[in-house]
Formats: structure tokens, C-alpha cells, sequence
């Protein structure tokens, strides 16, 4: 199965060299759990987008772009987004990813009024589709957003939540599309540099110590890599 990276972010420079990128990550995630899938890539930030019979299904990276920011890539996405559902084509959707499907589909983002999610959120599963597997009643991953949805799109249905996060996890069955607010592809040591990095700006001393401090709580990035893989096998009837 071909699944298409589109890049919607940068690995903030002060740490660039140090770790690969987002797609990579995304790469290195899955692909020990799904071993028959071929990556591509494709950077959408040049308003540029790929065709729809490229991939059998495409994966949107995180970023720190906002879906309420003006990008000259960022329409373009959304329809990008519409079409592969009207195509069938199966999308899934990280932190970022997670509020361009719901933008997309008519959903609701904006800057929370609760404030930045840090270091490890855990999530309560509402609800699991056919091929979900397993019998978890919830998971945790590393987390680093301002901007959540806040009014899901009509037909998504809530896969997991949380007090801070209420659409931590959406699936849409006739896109069909599945998206995480988490991210399962950052590693302990990628989420406590990108919060050093932004300490002092915009984050406190405070608020990035309690984040680095919670990530020595367990984690389920690959718990979740295979959800991600087993979703892309069942949309494409593998």
C-alpha cells in the first residue's frame, strides 16, 4: 500500500540538525508495524499538492501553522482534504492534521481558551470502529497544541477525549479519514527539545518543566501506530 506524507511543518531550526523531520518520524512510527507500506512524501507549504492517484492514502503531518492563518498552501489543503474523501481515498490526520480534517469537513478550530496541551495527555476511548484492535479502554501520547477543534465536523464520530482535549480522536467513516490531536511519532527526547526551545517563548519555565517532567509517564505511540495502519488496511480493503 502507497501512503503519501504531505509535510505541513518544520522541525524548528535551533533543533533541526538534531532530528530527522516529520515525515521520517511518521515513517520510523508506522513502518515497523505495517512493513508491506511505501512512504513518499510531498511538501504542501509550496502550494503545491499531488494527485489524488499517486497514493492509496495520505498521512498530514503536524505543523505550527493554525487552520485560521492565511498560507498560500492552506485552501489548497482543505481542498486537497475534500477531494480525497469525495474520492474515497483514506487520510489520516496528526495534531495539526487532526484540525485540517475537521476545518475541512466543516468542523470548528480555534485557540483554546484553555491555554497550551504539554507532555503526556492521556485519553479515554468513547468508541472503536470495526477494525479497531484490541480492547484498551485508553492511551497517552505527547502533545503540543494551542489550537484544538472544538465543534466536530457532522457524520465524525469520537474516538477518544479528554477533560482538556473533548475530540482528541476523530473518525469519519464515509471520508473516510481518522486523526489523532496527539503525537504518537514524537519520541521523549524530540518532545523535551521542542519544549526547551520554546521555553520563555511562548512557554514559562514552569509549564516546561511540568511537560518534561510528565513524560515519564507511559506511552503508547505504537499502540496507536497500529491503529493508524490497521485503519489504512481496512479503507483499502487489505
Amino acid at each position: 500500500m502507497k501512503i503519501m506524507i504531505l509535510e505541513t511543518g518544520l522541525v524548528p531550526p535551533p533543533i533541526r540538525a538534531d532530528f530527522p523531520d516529520y515525515p521520517q518520524m511518521l515513517r520510523d512510527l508506522i513502518q515497523p508495524v505495517a512493513p508491506e507500506f511505501i512512504f513518499s512524501r510531498h511538501d504542501v507549504m509550496d502550494g503545491s499538492f499531488p494527485a489524488l492517484d499517486e497514493a492509496d492514502g495520505f498521512l498530514i503531518t503536524g505543523s505550527p501553522a493554525g487552520v485560521y492563518e492565511d498560507h498560500v498552501w492552506m485552501e489548497g489543503l482543505f481542498d486537497f482534504i475534500r477531494k480525497s474523501a469525495q474520492a474515497k481515498i483514506p487520510q489520516v490526520g496528526i495534531c495539526f492534521g487532526n484540525q485540517a480534517i475537521a476545518h475541512a469537513f466543516g468542523g470548528r478550530v480555534i485557540k483554546s481558551p484553555l491555554g497550551w496541551g504539554l507532555g503526556r495527555h492521556s485519553y479515554d476511548i468513547q468508541q472503536t470502529p470495526d477494525w479497531w484492535t484490541g480492547d484498551q479502554t485508553e492511551f497517552a501520547l505527547v502533545v503540543s497544541h494551542k489550537d484544538q477543534v472544538v465543534e466536530p465536523a457532522a457524520g465524525s464520530k469520537i474516538i477518544a477525549r479528554s477533560d482538556f482535549a473533548p475530540y482528541a480522536a476523530l473518525y469519519y467513516p464515509d471520508a473516510p479519514a481518522l486523526s489523532f490531536q496527539g503525537h504518537p511519532e514524537f519520541n521523549d527526547d524530540y518532545a523535551a527539545a521542542l519544549y526547551n526551545v520554546r521555553r520563555g517563548n511562548p512557554l514559562s519555565d514552569e509549564d516546561v518543566d511540568a511537560a518534561i517532567a510528565s513524560l515519564q509517564r507511559p506511552q503508547h505511540n505504537t499502540r496507536v501506530a497500529s491503529w493508524i495502519a490497521d485503519f489504512f488496511r481496512s479503507a483499502s480493503g487489505n
